[in-house]
């Protein structure tokens, strides 16, 4: 049984060989028209003595890349079998959504002439935009006067865009004040028998008042927290007999409890970085997402451009010694100038002679 492992790094390791060979071989037949090739000082540019080793490691390397491809098993891309993984291992997003009377208030967005939940779903839509919502099922809780899930594992956008427009949610509650841990904590016991650190959990709400105990804790399944907030924080609305404004301290609170970040959204929109962040999409790195084809690839590109570069880097820049006649000087100029000057005499009265 051939090991796909170790015949790339002896192909390799032949190939290293081979070349050091040529490249000793080679090397003395240049030192023997070294005069000829680099001129008196029979030397090439500096960086053209490091050729043959590159030549050595470009053959190396595009063996080894040729070889592991040879070896590895093809890559095949299914639909069906894309579908089956993210069935099996899927991500979460768990909306919690302040749906209370205050949401309704219109005091948000930039020019503040949108309702709280306009401005809600704009933020939700521009978040999902930018998350690759294939890869996502989405869940959604209301939460006022109580908590109560409006779905789970959703992969349909349309629902979720039905949820955050105009529906009028708060007449599912009793009237009364709005108990965002309750939100929470429904969100917890739904988000609990999912896999580890595979949910991103967004609290999105105008604030509230929030008792000093009573907060809940995340299961394992939530790897982030991300708490917005909507509503003008300086000048308040009246409602109810009080002045509704976003409780900025209140939601840096329960995102602080959390382990949780808070954003501002009444104005500017979650910014790129901190939606990676949030969803996990910067969790690994480039280079950790790289697997032995991609080597292999990168290794054969790099072999067989350095093959196919050198000899024309060596013509042009190999050496500083340009023989013959130089530009714009006549022929056996340069070898009268060197003549001495009796000979000059003699050649010129030789040469008169000769006229006459």
């Amino acid at each position: 049984m051939v090991d796909a492992g170790t015949l790339p790094l002896a192909a390799a390791t032949l190939a290293l060989v081979l070349a050091a060979l040529a490249e000793t071989l080679h090397a003395r037949r240049v030192r023997r028209l070294a005069a000829l090739a680099f001129g008196p000082l029979r030397r090439a540019a500096p960086w053209a003595r490091s050729a043959p080793f590159l030549r050595a490691a470009a053959c190396a390397g595009l063996a080894w890349g040729l070889a592991t491809l040879v070896f590895l098993e093809p890559k095949r891309y299914s639909v069906g079998q894309e579908q089956a993984r993210r069935e099996g291992d899927p991500l979460h997003v768990l909306l919690v959504l302040d749906v209370s009377p205050s949401m309704r208030l219109v005091d948000a967005g930039p020019t503040k002439s949108q309702s709280r939940m306009q401005r809600a779903r704009d933020l939700m839509e521009s978040f999902f935009d930018r998350v690759p919502l294939e890869q996502y099922r989405v869940s959604v809780v209301a939460v006022y006067n109580g908590a109560k899930p409006v779905v789970i594992d959703t992969r349909d956008f349309e629902v979720i865009r039905n949820i955050l427009g105009d529906l009028p949610m708060h007449y599912a509650f009793r009237s009364g004040k709005t108990q965002l841990f309750d939100g929470l904590e429904e969100a917890a016991r739904i988000a609990k028998p999912w896999n580890p650190r595979s949910t991103t959990v967004l609290l999105v709400s105008d604030g509230d008042t929030v008792p000093p105990r009573g907060m809940p804790s995340m299961p394992a399944s939530v790897r982030s927290v991300l708490v917005v907030g909507v509503g003008d924080p300086h000048t308040g609305k009246f409602i109810d007999g009080r002045q509704s404004r976003q409780d900025v301290p209140t939601l840096k609170q329960i995102a602080a409890r959390l382990g949780g970040v808070f954003h501002n959204g009444n104005e500017k929109h979650l910014a790129s970085s901190l939606v990676a962040e949030a969803a996990g999409l910067d969790e690994e790195d480039v280079l950790e997402r790289l697997t032995r084809r991609e080597y292999a690839l990168a290794a054969c590109a790099a072999g067989a451009s350095l093959l196919a570069l050198l000899p024309l880097l060596l013509h042009f820049f190999g050496t500083r010694w340009r023989p013959g006649a130089s530009p714009g000087r006549a022929p056996g100029s340069a070898a009268a100038a060197r003549r001495p000057a009796g000979r000059r005499r003699e050649f010129a009265v030789t040469r008169s002679g000769a006229k006459g």
